[in-house]
């Protein structure tokens, strides 16, 4: 069995603790080192070389952004963030996902739940799930421009992006991901004109709250407008929308017109907020064959029975391939189920949705 070293990264000694005997109780990984700060987590990074960090994001001396950031640049390796649930936490969180992070987990979720539970079965698991795939690491959007050199002249370019063929395959894509997709979706998102001809469609599996700051964000990356789903809102063309954490996202049509219904109703048996499968089944019987559904990177199988039933409306279902995901698990069950039209690597999947819009 291979075994893992994690470099555990905190301020608090409680939380150094905790996080270590979570690790040690499963024998793939092993502590291979603590840090009580950013300026000892990148010195240790360097020194140890482990294979994966879990990183506090608030710490004195150098806090978790700056430490990652200057990880990524020196010596790239699978970080984990561990945040709070405040708007300054989702917010940093949102930035270190910028900056490279694989993944994060709320601090208070590692402690306990709302049923007084850890959730230190998820958080293994996760962690197992970004080791066990290919990982590799590439420049945050930003930096990966840096050559346009400035600002202003990266914008023009977005202007002047190629308008899309008037004539439509399809009349929505709806993308679901999970651990992960926050970066895959900033490979994809940007590269859309803001005269993309359909509306776009997100299901990210983030806590509650986490989804508006993502929206926000990618509005100030993307050509198209960006943002988050609310109840009774009109599905338009020209807009990307984000599906709000903590609540169900469905699609209801209204004489000529589809809108969202938003609210916090499911069977029970839905294992997140949103529910990819949930929103893919609401879309599957309103847009039929003019459906493309997209399957990202993320732990798990949701959106498989969603995309089942996009092909029994015949709908297009496309996965994004192993050799990209930073966890090979909810694509992987769609190809498995037999529902995916098509995989693609990352780098691929903006050129291949537009070709089949």
């Amino acid at each position: 069995m291979k075994q893992y070293g994690v470099l555990v990264v905190d301020d608090s000694a409680f939380m150094r603790r905790a996080i270590s005997l979570m690790l040690e109780e499963d024998p793939r990984f092993f502590v291979i080192g603590i840090a009580r700060n950013g300026v000892e987590a990148v010195e240790k990074v360097n020194r140890l070389k482990p294979d994966l960090v879990t990183m506090d994001v608030e710490m004195p001396e150098m806090n978790g952004i700056s430490a990652l950031d200057q990880i990524m640049k020196t010596n790239p390796v699978p970080v984990v963030m561990i945040s709070s649930r405040t708007q300054d936490g989702a917010q940093e969180t949102l930035q270190a996902l910028s900056l490279g992070a694989v993944d994060f987990f709320l601090k208070d979720n590692l402690i306990r739940n709302r049923n007084g539970e850890n959730q230190s079965k998820e958080f293994i698991e996760r962690l197992s799930g970004i080791l066990e795939t290919k990982w590799s690491y590439s420049l945050p959007i930003e930096q990966s421009h840096e050559n346009d050199n400035n600002e202003e002249n990266y914008l023009k370019q977005k202007e002047s992006a190629e308008p899309i063929k008037p004539q439509q395959n399809a009349d929505m894509v709806l993308i679901g991901c999970s651990t992960g997709g926050p970066k895959a979706l900033q490979t994809i998102l940007p590269n859309f004109p803001k005269n993309f001809p359909v509306p776009i469609v997100v299901a990210q599996h983030m806590p509650p709250g986490f989804t508006k700051h993502l929206a926000d964000r990618f509005n100030s990356l993307c050509q198209m407008e960006v943002k988050e789903v609310q109840n009774n809102q009109e599905v338009k063309a020209g807009t990307i929308f984000i599906c709000p954490s903590g609540y169900q996202t469905r699609f209801e049509k209204k004489e000529d017109t589809i809108v969202f219904k938003v609210d916090n109703h499911d069977d029970g048996q839905e294992l997140y907020k949103p529910s990819i499968d949930l929103t893919l089944s609401s879309a599957a019987p309103i847009f039929k064959d003019r459906l493309l559904s997209v399957i990202l990177t993320g732990m798990g199988v949701d959106g498989t029975k969603g995309c089942g039933l996009v092909k029994q409306f015949r709908g297009k279902v496309f996965v994004e391939a192993e050799d990209t995901c930073i966890v090979y698990g909810m694509p992987r069950a769609v190809m498995e189920a037999g529902y995916a039209d098509r995989q693609y690597e990352l780098s691929r999947m903006y050129k291949e949705i537009t070709a089949n819009v």
